[in-house]
């Protein structure tokens, strides 16, 4: 099996890189964070003029119709440099918009590829404890929704937003025009200085033509899932990366204490985790490009990308010492980052729930190759 990338895409790769790295230095992080803004306009700028922020976008939309490996890199390389912009969010949910919105929805997937407007997407309520909030009644004209939706990421910004609604034909997935009458947006900022907004509804109607189909639903969890846990590697790899530059430049008892067994046992198991992820995400990629189902390979990937952000962020911290509790030192940045990711992707407990509906359902003998395992109905299995 070959894994290595193409001319093609170690280009893009390479344009992300550079284009991040250039953008987000320390000092450029740290002039950000006092400056109290929730994303880095010139660099969102730079996506747009590059292509980056619709790279996954059919073309006829004004996208480059790359596949989700290319995205990958993108969004790697954005988590290594802690680059505050609405990368992914913005591309994915123009992308769901083309791919299953109704014709008049279009315009929108279109004015999101060339940065016109901001459109977003929210999907951590599925992970909720409390749920899906926002609750729709079918009208003759659409849904009429009441209820609210927590922490929508750019929700104080965003032209549109997706958002899941539970109503009598279960969870479906609707496009609404934020400047709609009856919603109001409670603005704040998340753990790691992303801007979101709790959205309150009240009596507003959703017409038939932005309600997405039910198989958007998958469609949306599965990217979403890709594109974090892309961001998570970019995190954690550049996270144990300095941190193997710290602990062989800091002294203790006149030697490096990246000589000292306990510090090299913490750095394998991070490399350990941060390789295990790489492995099932691009496993992901290759499915999703090639157009084969993905839903436990995503569930994997998503628990993974919390484990690793979680034990890559901590021990990181702890090797550091107080250096890693000081918040002018930069490392602390890559733990919040990761805090938020795992929030964003509903965190390890709820993940493995999911997984094991999953495969209590999908009876297979081994859940990457998709063999059945007999051939009875799961209802008349003993």
């Amino acid at each position: 099996m070959d894994f290595s990338l193409n001319d093609d895409q170690r280009a893009i790769a390479d344009m992300a890189s550079s284009l991040f790295s250039d953008s987000c230095s320390d000092e450029a992080l740290l002039a950000f964070d006092k400056s109290g803004k929730t994303t880095m306009d010139a660099l969102w700028q730079s996506c747009i003029e590059t292509g980056l922020n619709a790279l996954y976008l059919p073309e006829k939309f004004g996208g480059s119709e790359l596949g989700f490996t290319e995205l990958m890199l993108v969004l790697e390389a954005q988590g290594r440099a802690l680059g505050q912009v609405p990368l992914w969010r913005n591309q994915i949910a123009a992308a769901a918009i083309a791919t299953f919105g109704d014709e008049s929805l279009h315009l929108l997937a279109s004015k999101a590829a060339t940065g016109d407007i901001l459109v977003t997407l929210s999907q951590a309520d599925h992970t909720r404890a409390r749920g899906i909030e926002l609750q729709a009644a079918i009208t003759s004209d659409g849904l009429l929704l009441n209820g609210q939706v927590s922490a929508v990421p750019e929700g104080g910004s965003a032209y549109a937003v997706i958002v899941s609604v539970a109503g009598p034909d279960g969870v479906q997935p609707v496009v609404i025009e934020l400047a709609s009458n009856g919603i109001t947006r409670t603005e704040g900022v998340f753990t790691q200085g992303e801007a979101i907004a709790d959205l309150t509804f009240e009596n507003v109607i959703v017409p038939k033509a932005n309600i997405l189909p039910s198989s958007a639903v998958e469609w949306l969890e599965i990217r979403s899932i890709a594109a974090q846990a892309s961001i998570q590697l970019g995190v954690s790899g550049q996270q144990i990366k300095r941190t193997v530059e710290y602990v062989n430049e800091r002294r203790q008892f006149d030697r490096p204490i990246a000589s000292f067994q306990a510090v090299q046992m913490a750095m394998a198991d991070c490399y350990i985790a941060l390789e295990s992820l790489r492995s099932v995400l691009w496993q992901l990629c290759y499915r999703l490009d090639a157009g084969l189902p993905a839903q436990s390979e995503a569930l994997a990937t998503a628990w993974l990308a919390c484990e690793a952000g979680h034990s890559v962020g901590h021990k990181a911290q702890h090797v550091h010492g107080g250096f890693g509790v000081d918040v002018t030192y930069p490392i602390h940045r890559y733990l919040y980052w990761s805090r938020a990711l795992s929030l964003g992707l509903g965190g390890s407990r709820a993940i493995l729930e999911k997984l094991g509906d999953w495969l209590t359902i999908n009876d297979k003998l081994g859940w990457k190759y998709d063999l059945d395992e007999n051939t009875l109905d799961a209802k008349t299995r003993v």
